[in-house]
């Protein structure tokens, strides 16, 4: 089962190389049955992906995860996409439960005393959900690209996700930043205000900073934390049990006062 999944991802890649966005998608649907999922932060590229998905009336659902912790602005450009487009985006919420949990035993803001304790919000207000959107899916549609950080250098068009069991699918992995950004503005799809003041990758609000000039696309979600573990789990085959309670906190408390200089 898991190679042929992995032959299935590996022949799907290289069929879309050489596609556009929209034959990309369109060769997806064709050659992979059963249910397809999108999941968008509605970041930019995620924007870029949504408006061609939309216009292609696709079989594709559309969902979110919405953490509880996002900018207004994401809330903002989430009501506007749906008005532009006639669409529903699906919301999956994090369990009442674990969220109580959390705050009671950690604080409202308890992700920030360690990495572990980030990941372990990370873990409840986003991999849970993504678990239950991504439930019975043969297909897991991203907006990642492999210029966005180091961690996503090589982000292939298709991948096998053996743990969920279905094929991950990334048609803009190949796109450059200035891709999508004219893609966006050729089209006149909604995007987030937010990167228009310096916001390249926009997650929860208490973990996003805008960036400075000539820092990586990413270097603004959990910035008080080594490049390394700067990732929320979503996109990560393997967790990383290397990380201890207590380490890399004091990084926050030497950042949090500073106002960034924004990327121009």
């Amino acid at each position: 089962m898991t190679l042929e999944l992995a032959k299935a991802a590996e022949a799907l890649a290289a069929a879309m190389a050489g596609l556009d966005l929209r034959q990309r998608i369109a060769l997806v649907e064709a050659e992979i049955p059963g249910r397809l999922v999108f999941t968008t932060s509605l970041g930019i590229e995620d924007q870029a992906l949504t408006h061609a998905l939309a216009l292609a009336k696709s079989r594709t659902e559309i969902v979110t995860l919405d953490t509880g912790r996002l900018f207004p602005e994401t809330y903002d450009v989430w009501a506007e996409t749906e008005s532009a487009y006639g669409i529903r985006i699906q919301a999956y919420a994090p369990e009442r439960e674990a969220e109580e949990r959390f705050v009671r035993e950690e604080g409202i803001n308890g992700f920030r005393h360690s990495v572990a304790a980030r990941q372990a919000c990370c873990g409840f207000r986003k991999v849970e959900p993504l678990g239950r959107a991504l439930n019975g899916a043969s297909v897991w549609f991203t907006g990642l690209r492999a210029g966005q950080s180091a961690n996503r250098a090589e982000t292939p068009l298709a991948e096998a996700d053996e743990a969920r069991g279905l094929i991950k699918v990334n048609p803009l992995a190949d796109w450059t930043r200035a891709d999508v950004d004219h893609f966006v503005r050729d089209n006149f799809i909604p995007y987030n205000a937010l990167h228009d003041r310096g916001f390249p990758s926009i997650g929860c609000a208490p973990c996003t900073r805008a960036i400075r000039v000539g820092e990586s696309e990413r270097a603004g979600r959990w910035w008080w934390e080594q490049e390394s573990k700067k990732e929320c789990g979503l996109h990560v085959h393997v967790p990383d049990s290397s990380v201890q309670p207590g380490q890399e906190a004091a990084a926050f408390e030497t950042t949090q006062h500073k106002t960034p200089e924004l990327a121009r």
